[in-house]
């Protein structure tokens, strides 16, 4: 029988909120911090493109198995419109394509923002991770190919304006659901406004449960290289991204049987629990388990009876 071979790193587990500087890719934030922690296996929770800055959710071990829920999770951004011109790419790096002498208003831009609330369609920006016929779509725009991106339904549930810092800047905070790109909003409202314009600045500023509050720089991070203790006291536990997931305290005994992919009875108060905090969606039937406070599994509750999903290895 062949032997598995061991995995380099420590066992480590959890979420971090790291406040992103620009001038680096997503990628590369996670191998510095995958060295820092020595971990054995880490990822992102959304990509941040590298002229944004903020939040950047990044986990480790068995917090992997949550990240699709921190990638579809609410999230909030705030950034600065510069009119005037429009790019390629809709960011200050994108080849101008457009000029206007045309600036908007407190007022016009107020006016126009209640029709990027809602339930909106939006077509990606062609300098995206999209794939078109199997290929990214950056690379192809890279490349100079014609194509087009179909538009799909994004929401929004927050747009304001903040501040208008010049008449060539508007700084803006939306809170949005998962596949909105604020690159395609500041190029739609511009378009609604009759001018031109792209994205200057941009920061996130929360990722559901994870926010500045909670977030550390990479230069806090790095000054703890010699302390491992205060490094994995800055982890927050992997059901953070899950908060609105109804969490259920099991007993050791139900964990041994939920660690061997088994289910298990809940008892009635459990069940009553569950169904006081889960929503009124009837095919959702989601919850996690922890015993003494630590996540056991993801599943569904059934018929009385829990069946995991995803179990964690922690």
């Amino acid at each position: 029988m062949a032997r598995q071979r061991k995995r380099k790193g420590d066992p480590v587990h959890g979420w971090l909120a790291v406040d992103k500087p620009v001038n680096l890719t997503s990628t590369q934030v996670v191998g510095k911090l995958k060295r820092l922690f020595n971990a054995q296996k880490a990822g992102h929770g959304g990509t941040l493109d590298p002229l944004a800055d903020g939040i950047l959710p990044i986990a480790f071990g068995e917090a992997t198995k949550t990240a699709q829920w921190a990638m579809d999770c609410d999230k909030e951004y705030v950034f600065t419109v510069e009119w005037g011109t429009s790019t390629a790419s809709q960011d200050k790096e994108g080849e101008v394509i457009a000029n206007s002498d045309v600036r908007p208003s407190r007022e016009q831009i107020e006016a126009a923002l209640p029709g990027f609330i809602g339930d909106i369609q939006q077509v990606p920006p062609k300098y995206s991770a999209i794939k078109v016929d199997g290929e990214r779509a950056y690379d192809l725009a890279r490349d100079g190919e014609t194509f087009e991106i179909p538009s799909r339904e994004v929401t929004v549930y927050e747009a304001e304006l903040v501040n208008i810092p010049d008449t060539d800047h508007a700084t803006l905070r939306v809170v949005t659901g998962k596949g909105f790109y604020v690159r395609a909003m500041a190029r739609d409202l511009a378009q609604a406004l009759g001018a031109e314009g792209h994205v200057s600045q941009l920061r996130r500023t929360r990722v559901g449960a994870l926010d500045e509050a909670s977030a550390m720089s990479l230069d806090q991070l790095e000054a703890m290289a010699d302390d491992k203790e205060a490094l994995l006291g800055a982890l927050q536990p992997l059901e953070t991204v899950l908060d609105d997931v109804p969490a259920l305290d099991i007993d050791a005994s139900d964990k041994a049987l939920i660690k061997q992919g088994r289910e298990i009875v809940l008892l009635p108060h459990l069940i009553e629990q569950w169904r006081a905090e889960t929503d009124d969606d009837p095919d959702n039937r989601l919850a996690i388990t922890l015993c003494d406070g630590v996540a056991v599994a993801l599943g569904e509750v059934r018929a009385g009876r829990f069946k995991p999903s995803r179990v964690f290895q922690i």
